[in-house]
């Protein structure tokens, strides 16, 4: 008879790649349940989307026995976590920072579960949250908090009350964490107690910022270098409580920069889920979600075929779930009323575009934002614009070059423009963004001058070409002051075993709440099944 620990592992665990099946005795128990749900009590899922989402509902669906297929309409899974090749350089799309990557948090854990962290993931070497200038005026909000304060302090000695409060309520948040062993909803007493108790200061970081906006923030303080610096990193419209909760994320080690990018991560998930023995289908869009009787009974792809299974997940943007897959009949009063009031549930996007420059032609480090000469995108008059640098990615260009990204926020309004534009006088509106952010980056930055070669340019509607992105958002709703904060089970209301797996779940949505939601759909199903992920 084979011993336990020559056998081969179904499901393929890394510990067996690692240390042999000695690794696995403490977890026997597990190991064995697992087999036996592989062997006599199959079930399939599939999955619409291979983004962040979809592919951590397609881990932890094979982790708990499942098959599962994935369908996903680009050539490469990763959703909006992508990148992609220009001249040589290499572009990224989405990671400006990845909170969870703190070791012993619980959202670490579930990093390292999907595979986006590895043992081998190093991260980049960043003190810094970003730099503002105003005035003439630079000031950093530094990773080291004491060096904030006492920048902060010597720039603006009379703003010095606001200035200590906002550093002491950065402190009180740094063990902030976003609940991911199951959904909200799921939780109990004994849940909501552990978790208050780690996060026993939150209720003073609400009680002083929670009703308050950046706009209101930044108009506590006289410097006009600090009133920019906490209006330039998120609309300014964001309730003020959730900036210090980011702040304090890259303060606590908790938001780090995985090297190699957005789509080197992505890439790290997509071989987890087929090393755990899941199919993942690119280039095969979904048509819509078959439902039979109140439940969801499969997927019907655009080429006419059809593939049955137990349970369907849509890990896609969910307007285009609502308005595509199963219809609108099936959107319920929140999420209509919601998609319908943009003033209390507003949406951003930006314009974007990439340089490839000279390495000793830029001295800057990081993100950066200044103001500059007025110029219009997407019918929106812009004064301020952001550049950030990649010298932290020395193999994004060759060898002596980096790449520098430049952002201009857009909104609703701004995407309609563009939305408005076909064909030539959508190429020649970029053409006249690009033209201009070049002209106020020499401006900046003169050291560029006959160094720097435009590389990109992406708009609101390439999100929604690409991702099917609703407005072209890359996130979900902001959470303004005085609006509740969105959320949603990630269940659909009158169709059985159909299960949303997507950051549009909750506010502000982003790869924390897509790599969660994806857990949670499966926990949601798991649990039906009396399994465990």
């Amino acid at each position: 008879m084979e011993s336990w620990n020559s056998m081969p592992c179904t499901l393929k665990f890394p510990c067996q790649n690692r240390s042999g099946w000695q690794i696995c005795w403490g977890v026997m128990k597990t190991c064995l349940i697992r087999r036996k749900t592989m062997g006599e009590n199959k079930k399939k899922i599939v999955i619409v989307g291979g983004g962040i989402a979809g592919l951590s509902a397609g881990i932890y669906g094979r982790l708990a026995g499942y098959e599962v297929d994935i369908y996903e309409k680009n050539p490469v899974a990763g959703g909006e976590c992508m990148g992609w090749n220009r001249r040589g350089c290499h572009i990224d799309n989405c990671i400006h920072w990845l909170t969870g990557t703190k070791p012993g948090t619980g959202l670490r854990r579930v990093w390292e579960t999907v595979g986006a962290l590895e043992e081998s993931t190093e991260f980049a070497d960043c003190d810094i949250f970003y730099t503002s200038i105003a005035g003439g005026t630079q000031v950093t909000l530094w990773k080291d908090l004491e060096k904030t304060q006492a920048e902060l302090l010597k720039i603006s000695p009379e703003d010095e009350i606001e200035i200590k409060k906002f550093v002491q309520h950065v402190r009180y948040a740094l063990k902030c964490e976003m609940p991911v062993e199951k959904p909200m909803d799921a939780m109990g007493i004994r849940d909501y107690i552990r978790m208050g108790a780690s996060m026993a200061d939150m209720p003073k970081v609400m009680k002083e910022y929670g009703s308050m906006d950046l706009k209101d923030l930044a108009g506590g303080f006289k410097h006009p270098a600090l009133k920019a610096l906490f209006t330039d990193y998120l609309p300014e419209d964001y309730v003020a409580s959730s900036f210090l909760v980011s702040y304090a994320t890259i303060v606590s080690g908790n938001g780090e920069i995985p090297k190699g990018g957005s789509l080197a991560m992505a890439n790290r998930m997509v071989k987890r889920f087929r090393n755990l023995g899941g199919k993942l289908y690119c280039s095969t869009p979904v048509s819509r979600i078959l439902i039979e009787k109140g439940k969801a009974v499969g997927i019907e792809r655009a080429d006419k075929k059809t593939v049955l299974a137990d349970y369907v997940i849509s890990a896609v943007d969910t307007m285009e779930m609502f308005g595509t897959l199963i219809g609108k009949k099936y959107m319920d009063g929140k999420w209509k009323s919601c998609y319908a009031d943009s003033e209390k549930y507003p949406l951003f996007s930006a314009v974007q575009m990439a340089f490839d420059v000279e390495a000793g032609a830029y001295e800057g480090k990081g993100t950066i934002f200044f103001p500059c000469i007025p110029f219009e995108a997407g019918g929106k008059k812009v004064e301020r614009i952001s550049v950030k640098s990649y010298e932290y990615e020395p193999g994004f260009a060759p060898a002596g070059k980096m790449v520098l990204q430049v952002n201009v926020p857009q909104f609703d309004k701004e995407y309609f423009y563009w939305t408005g534009l076909e064909g030539k006088e959508y190429k020649r509106a970029k053409e006249e963004v690009v033209k201009a952010v070049e002209e106020r980056l020499l401006a900046q930055f003169p050291g560029l001058k006959g160094h720097m070669e435009f590389l990109d340019c992406w708009t609101p509607v390439t999100y929604k070409r690409y991702c099917n992105a609703y407005h072209g958002a890359y996130m979900g709703f902001i959470t303004k002051k005085g609006v509740k904060s969105f959320r949603v089970k990630g269940t659909v209301k009158g169709v059985k075993n159909l299960y949303i797996a997507s950051q549009w779940i909750m506010a502000p949505g982003g790869l924390p709440v897509a790599v969660a939601a994806g857990k949670f759909a499966l926990w949601r199903i798991a649990r039906k099944d009396k399994r465990n992920i």
